[in-house]
């Protein structure tokens, strides 16, 4: 009976949830409900509402998150894909698999500038599903390398989600940047060598278009590098100021949404519509994760209050005494959580859970100090979100292609498409698990 109030107040989450009512509200709602139950003073309520003036409304990091949205949706306008695309796929013309490779280069470009999934999975479903299908890929094939690379944006920085993850870790976000570079890189790797492996063993499954002449391709080439070292230079001038301390997140993230803005000028795509498009679509994004961040602050104060850290920690201490085992449990948990719920809702109701137990374990001399355990465990928890994008039922990714598909293409290839996907995000899970200096060899050297 010691712990039937934080137990009660978790199953009220998930029926919440369930039910389709909006999770903030239930957060928000279910804080309210719980401290009037557990007979919590009062005046704690107050104290709730100092929690989410102080570690939310007023907090400057917060602040990098509406500049990295309008920077992503800026660049989105500037048309940078499109015309990267188009190169790509022409100068991948007459290989086998050579245009789902530039899809994933394609999505590595988009995530390090836009980091917004929704639009990098709508943009590619609409420019390069299409032309794949009308070439003769496998629809399976296809889907996945587009649900793959688009889904990268939540990982490779600059990302909204390490952003929020730092603030809620109390975690440099410059490390976070630095140390989620290469796992991002991997997992592109990874969705490059499955269309590679592919065009060996099943080569009708992405078949070559048609080859250019070796005069067209030096044309071709030299207008890749006019259309790639712009938007390069815009993100390395972010990515770098952040990481290496020049410049604090969001002054990093102000300098890449006005360069977003020069360029989206320059490529003729600027207009007063697009800006109030720009803007409101920016507001929507960031008032959807501020709200979420109000209601889970509530909830989980009142969850602490209530006795549920304690209950998390005993039934952590049930599974044994190995951090890895601990680590192996809470990875199992966000996974399954990731069929039910947004990476939002996760990081900010998870992480304050969590951090603080994995903070006291004792790895021995696996890492130097706690400050590469947190780092460690922020990458294992960021790659296994991305999957939450990817796993039915509620991944979004999934609906946001089913949104704009073609027709002919149904929910089934979909959820066949994406499985090679989540078998290779869990891959990237256990590689960086079994060897933290994928994560940590970058933060180190800067």
């Amino acid at each position: 009976m010691t712990y039937l109030l934080p137990s009660l107040m978790l199953l009220a989450l998930v029926a919440g949830i369930f039910s389709g009512y909006p999770v903030a509200l239930s957060l928000a709602g279910l804080s309210v409900v719980f401290m009037l139950l557990g007979d919590i003073a009062l005046p704690t309520f107050s104290l709730i509402t100092s929690r989410v003036f102080g570690a939310v409304l007023e907090n400057w990091v917060l602040a990098a998150i509406p500049l990295f949205i309008f920077m992503g949706i800026m660049l989105e306008k500037s048309k940078v894909a499109d015309k990267l695309l188009l190169e790509l796929e022409a100068l991948f013309h007459g290989r086998r698999g050579g245009l789902g490779l530039a899809v994933v280069i394609i999505g590595i470009i988009m995530a390090a500038s836009t980091g917004i999934i929704g639009a990098s999975v709508v943009l590619m479903g609409t420019m390069a599903l299409p032309l794949m299908l009308k070439q003769g890929y496998n629809k399976s094939v296809a889907i996945g390398t587009i649900l793959g690379s688009g889904t990268l944006g939540i990982l490779i920085p600059p990302s909204i989600m390490l952003v929020v993850f730092g603030d809620v870790m109390q975690v440099p976000i410059g490390d976070l940047f630095a140390g989620a570079l290469l796992p991002g890189l991997m997992l592109g790797g990874f969705y490059a060598l499955y269309i590679i492996y592919v065009a060996f063993t099943a080569p009708h499954k992405v078949p070559a278009g048609k080859a250019l002449k070796s005069a067209n391709m030096a044309m071709l080439f030299l207008r890749l590098l006019k259309n790639l070292i712009i938007p390069a230079l815009l993100i390395s001038s972010v990515l770098v100021s952040i990481v290496l301390g020049i410049a604090t997140p969001t002054e990093g993230a102000a300098i890449g949404a006005f360069g977003a803005m020069v360029m989206a000028l320059f490529s003729r795509q600027l207009s007063w519509r697009v800006m109030v498009n720009s803007l409101k679509d920016t507001c929507l994004t960031t008032g959807m994760i501020l709200i979420l961040a109000v209601g889970a602050t509530a909830y989980s104060l009142v969850f602490k209050r209530i006795g549920g850290q304690s209950m998390i920690e005993d039934a952590v201490g049930i599974v044994g005494h190995s951090p890895y085992l601990v680590i192996l449990v809470i990875m199992l948990l966000i996974f399954v959580l990731g069929f039910f719920l947004e990476w939002i809702e996760i990081s900010f109701l998870v992480l304050p859970l969590f951090a603080p137990i994995v903070a006291g374990l004792d790895f021995g001399d696996a890492f130097a100090n706690q400050g590469e355990v947190m780092i460690w465990f922020a990458m294992l928890v960021a790659i296994n979100l991305q999957t939450s994008f990817l796993t039915p039922p509620f991944g979004y990714a999934l609906f946001y292609l089913k949104g704009i598909a073609i027709p002919g293409v149904t929910t089934m290839d979909i959820y066949k498409g994406v499985v090679p996907i989540v078998l290779m995000q869990l891959l990237g899970v256990l590689l960086v698990a079994l060897f933290p200096i994928i994560v940590l060899w970058l933060p180190g050297k800067v």
